[in-house]
């Protein structure tokens, strides 16, 4: 009886070793830009690990988004993510990929890019009047616009491409926020918005992809942004979470 107990524990036995004698899975950075003559080696998408040696030639510049931040290296040279120095960004990371209730937005509460010194959206989820196109939202049902300005009253006219019943949103002297009525006008996957001034003048057209479940880690986020093709929003996660070392 007790050769038999044996016998029935040592594959509980060998299954707690396979346990511990699998190797953690590296953590890994995602190229969110590139250039020079190793830009075809560093496609945008393109998973680097942290310890993975990344080797550049004069004139190259890589810019890598990990969960601590976001870097640009320049060439010649050999460099490891794990060898950057510099802060942490992912304080930053959280602000940015809040989920805000509906509140409307005053002077104050904007920050710039660092590198352009633009007034940027201090949300991940806001959608830019100044940069419409492909938008990926982590909800439908509270869909913020956000512009970039405080100056003046100003109306706006959304549309569903092919027809269909428009929705006017309105801000207020002094608001860079508004919501998106969507129990007016829903927010559609695939559908395409127009976007036209109170003068009717066109001004670009959104569409939308859902991110269901969204990503929790700043690198498994972009590498979402790349493949729903929400290059604006991968812009602001870039740039917001810069790291100047020195």
């Amino acid at each position: 009886m007790k050769q038999a107990k044996t016998k029935r524990l040592i594959p509980f036995a060998l299954a707690a070793a396979a346990c511990v004698l699998v190797p953690a899975i590296a953590s890994a950075g995602v190229v969110v830009a590139s250039s020079g003559p190793s830009a075809s080696s560093f496609p945008v998408g393109k998973k680097i690990g942290d310890s993975e040696k990344i080797v550049l030639r004069a004139g190259d510049a890589l810019t890598v988004l990990d969960g601590k931040g976001t870097r640009v290296l320049r060439g010649a040279g050999t460099f490891s993510l794990d060898q950057q120095a510099g802060p942490n960004k992912s304080g930053t990371f959280a602000v940015l990929t809040e989920r805000r209730s509906a509140q409307r937005m005053r002077t104050g509460a904007v920050r710039g890019d660092e590198v352009t010194g633009q007034v940027q959206p201090p949300n991940l989820w806001y959608v830019d009047l100044a940069k419409p196109g492909k938008v990926c939202l982590a909800e439908t049902d509270r869909v913020r616009i956000w512009r970039n300005t405080t100056d003046g009253e100003a109306s706006y006219t959304l549309s569903p491409a092919g027809g269909g019943k428009s929705e006017t949103i309105n801000f207020g002297d002094g608001d860079m926020l508004t919501p998106w009525d969507t129990a007016g006008l829903p927010v559609t996957a695939g559908q395409v918005y127009r976007i036209a001034d109170a003068r009717g003048n066109a001004v670009g057209e959104l569409s939308f992809a859902i991110l269901n479940p969204v990503a929790e880690e700043p690198e498994a986020l972009a590498q979402q942004l790349i493949e729903n093709g929400c290059t604006r929003q991968l812009e602001l996660l870039s740039s917001a979470t810069m790291v100047t070392e020195g």
